[in-house]
């Protein structure tokens, strides 16, 4: 048996953690540089907001609502989802973290001495909402496919209350028969659209279709997930994930850069960013790429990009950002207003068995490397940073409602006074 875990309106729900006064109102969080709808609470759907929309768009329709709009507050996000995840993994020996608001648990090892499954997801329920004041629904199944459907009736289908576990045939069909093929997980639109010619319209209808003909008209994991409806495990997670051959970090920014000085900023910063990433998974650069450009809607749009190979693979952040300085030069162009900039690492190789050189040595500070890593993960991102990234740009993401970071800044921290 496998259980999903997930938040429901995982950023609306973060935001409203330390502010109780919001539990009431809609909450609306918005995407970088506050561009569009990217989370809504229940009450704010409620309201006729409509999630995806321009915040223009939808601006006075929050209003009229008396809604709560907040930027996205990624730091409080990524620490609140760390602590989300601590508590829930208590809960089962093997676990897989699908997103930052969901979690797949194995229960093959409790489970039949936990006999009680609808018991034992209340109590993930209940802990989650009492260590980490985040509402989250449960569903359990025998297989991944079953147990992302079983979680979806627990939110969405009524008489479930946060909790629904498949366990049997009976109740796995009246579910399956309620559920649109299209809301399969991995199904999506395209392929919905085609099942539907083939008279497939519920996840009942899918079910009962051939495994074997499924794979012919579509593929293998078509198959597996027929399979997996029918209540026979053909979808596993990945133990161990295969590390990424590219990396890039790109931004569109609040404010359009229009020096050689700002440029370079904003390109070193990326390139500390990819260079973190890289570390991270152990990995060192061969060949680097960065690029700006202007709007498309500009009456002259203007997009260039640079690349450069080093002697000796690396990840130091101080030798990427030196390497994109200099490119910044090749790039700028006077009289143009970026609006996006970005860096790539694209030729990464594992740095256990990087090739060196005799004639070049690593120029990369290792030691340097791991303590601004270290640091910047207990103090949080940007603690130390490259003096090349600028003390405080002005083309930094706009996040004009940014709420409180309140578990990662100290100046934010909630004070209680009695």
């Amino acid at each position: 048996m496998y259980a999903l875990v997930d938040a429901n309106s995982f950023y609306a729900s973060c935001e409203v953690v330390f502010r109780p006064e919001w539990r009431n109102r809609p909450v609306v969080v918005l995407s970088n540089n506050d561009g569009c709808v990217v989370a809504l609470n229940r009450a704010a759907k409620a309201a006729g907001i409509e999630k995806f929309k321009p915040f223009f768009e939808v601006r006075q329709a929050c209003e009229r609502a008396d809604a709560v709009v907040c930027s996205s507050n990624y730091e409080l996000y990524g620490d609140l989802s760390a602590k989300m995840m601590d508590v829930i993994s208590r809960y089962a020996p093997e676990q897989y973290i699908y997103s930052i608001d969901e979690i797949f648990l194995s229960l093959k090892n409790i489970y039949p001495a936990v006999n009680d499954l609808e018991n034992h997801a209340r109590k993930i329920r209940r802990a989650v909402w009492k260590e980490c004041r985040l509402p989250v629904c449960v569903g359990i199944a025998p297989t991944l496919t079953l147990a992302k459907i079983a979680n979806h009736a627990a939110k969405k289908f009524k008489g479930y209350q946060g909790v629904c576990v498949l366990d049997c045939a009976s109740e796995r069909n009246a579910v399956l028969a309620k559920l649109d093929v299209e809301d399969i997980w991995g199904v999506g639109k395209r392929i919905s659209a085609k099942l539907r010619l083939m008279n497939v319209k519920t996840a009942l209808d899918l079910a009962n279709m051939a495994p074997k003909h499924a794979r012919k008209q579509f593929s293998v994991e078509m198959e597996r997930t027929i399979l997996d409806l029918n209540g026979i495990a053909a979808k596993q997670w990945d133990e161990a994930r295969a590390d990424k051959k590219q990396i890039y970090s790109t931004r569109s920014m609040g404010e359009r850069i229009t020096d050689l000085e700002s440029l370079q900023q904003a390109l070193s910063k990326h390139a500390s960013i990819a260079a973190q990433k890289a570390r991270a998974q152990g990995s060192v650069c061969k060949t680097l790429i960065c690029f700006a450009g202007s709007s498309p809607f500009e009456v002259q749009p203007y997009y260039r990009k640079s690349l450069h190979r080093f002697p000796v693979a690396t990840a130091d952040s101080t030798i990427l950002s030196q390497t994109v300085t200099g490119l910044a030069n090749e790039i700028f162009r006077s009289g143009v207003r970026f609006y996006k900039v970005g860096v790539g690492l694209i030729e990464l190789h594992d740095n256990r068995h990087s090739q060196e050189d005799l004639f070049s040595p690593d120029p990369s500070k290792h030691q340097l490397m791991e303590t601004l890593d270290v640091v910047n993960h207990r103090y949080g991102a940007d603690t130390l940073f490259v003096a090349a990234q600028g003390i405080s740009p002005q083309w930094g993401m706009k996040r004009g409602m940014l709420s409180p970071q309140y578990t990662t800044r100290w100046q934010d921290v909630p004070r209680v006074k009695c």
